[in-house]
């Protein structure tokens, strides 16, 4: 055999090199990725990743307070904007009561109407707003009466033109003509309208049985003449507070459906030949006993009311008792009937008189045995000295 010969050991780089080479380029990669490589932000990104991917499925509702206040200013102005609606609805409904007012009150016109001036001249407070109109019902041979309430609690002359000036106060005797126009009675009533000026004139034939029709006729007339708050109905042996019956008014003045007086709910008359008998008694049911309402001495209606009147006039059915025509009227509607009992104060010393001692003076008193004060020509003066809040009363009350 021969000698072999020495093999050549391997040329390129030795292990140990290439061993050492790796292991620096570990830790050069390690202090690379440090710096370019935070795994804090990482994690914030991938955190902020599903966030998001939340939010697409279900949106989040910042609720800052920026965003408090924006949330509390729309809703201020949706509930301005239902107030101007409100506003508005009311403004309109009024306008459509006036326009329907103006109908009839043209129709009246055209028809002959229901109403008529026999002084000829305009009322001072015709073309504006007035507080409250008083129509007095009175009969034609009942001069001894209306003169007890000139001389009493009623102003007079230039006391009765500043009254309607200053305070917006109308007061008028209420009228018809007898059923022969022309007659003594009616050349009486025009001497007396002459004298006192303190006459409104329905073109209405009078008579006790006809007073429905007349309270009817009354305030469809003032309400097509006079733009007032209240229209109230006296009668002509009532003593009235005027500055009493002002503060009450008052206290109702932007209260637009209201019915005020001494409610009562009285028994129903059917026998025949007794006074207030009610022909249409069963009309009113087995318990027999009328529906609440005011009293027919003295009673107010507010603006809307009166209108509703005269609109409706010819469709409302009459009773034989006015007080009860009037509640009938309402029936159905959306009225408030206030029940003030200082409307309806008696004339004895217990009632009206220790009340006004007291400095808590009745806005009208009456005597419920004669349905009004008893012989009135003649104690309407006793009544009030005893039970008036004095002359200068009404000029004092603010309202």
């Amino acid at each position: 055999m021969g000698l072999s010969r020495p093999q050549k050991p391997p040329s390129g780089v030795p292990t140990r090199w290439v061993s050492l080479f790796c292991i620096v380029s570990f830790f050069l990669g390690v202090l690379v990725v440090n710096r370019f490589w935070d795994p804090v932000e990482v994690e914030e990104e991938a955190s902020s990743a599903q966030k998001h991917r939340r939010n697409e499925v279900h949106p989040m509702v910042i609720c800052d307070k920026d965003v408090s206040v924006r949330t509390g200013n729309i809703l201020s102005r949706v509930s301005q904007t239902r107030d101007v609606i409100n506003t508005l609805d009311k403004t309109i409904s009024s306008l459509e009561r006036q326009l329907a007012a103006a109908r009839a009150a043209k129709a009246d016109t055209e028809e002959g109407s229901p109403m008529v001036t026999k002084s000829g001249t305009k009322d001072l407070n015709e073309s504006r707003r007035v507080f409250f109109v008083m129509g007095i019902i009175t009969a034609l041979r009942n001069r001894k009466r209306r003169n007890s309430i000139r001389e009493t609690w009623m102003p007079q002359g230039e006391e009765l033109k500043r009254l309607e000036k200053e305070k917006g106060i109308i007061i008028r005797f209420v009228i018809g003509h007898s059923s022969t126009p022309g007659g003594a009675l009616d050349r009486a009533i025009n001497a007396e309208e002459e004298q006192h000026k303190d006459f409104l004139h329905l073109n209405h034939i009078e008579g006790y049985h006809e007073l429905s029709t007349k309270t009817q006729v009354y305030f469809s007339a003032v309400v097509a003449k006079w733009d007032a708050d209240f229209y109230l109905k006296v009668d002509d042996d009532v003593h009235v507070n005027l500055g009493v019956v002002s503060s009450t008014l008052a206290r109702h003045r932007h209260e637009p459906h209201v019915y005020i007086g001494c409610m009562k709910s009285g028994p129903v008359v059917a026998q025949k030949g007794i006074k207030y008998r009610e022909p249409e008694y069963w009309k009113f049911g087995e318990g027999n006993k009328y529906f609440r309402h005011a009293t027919g001495q003295i009673y107010a209606i507010s603006k809307d009311l009166a209108t509703y009147i005269l609109v409706n006039r010819h469709i409302l059915h009459r009773y034989a008792n006015e007080d009860v025509s009037l509640g009938s009227w309402f029936i159905g509607l959306d009225v408030e009937h206030i029940d003030d009992r200082s409307l309806c104060c008696g004339t004895t010393p217990a009632d009206c008189e220790w009340k006004a001692k007291s400095g808590n003076h009745c806005g009208a008193s009456f005597d419920w045995s004669c349905s009004g004060i008893c012989k009135s020509s003649v104690r309407m003066k006793e009544v009030h000295q005893r039970c008036g809040e004095g002359d200068q009363a009404i000029w004092d009350t603010s309202f």
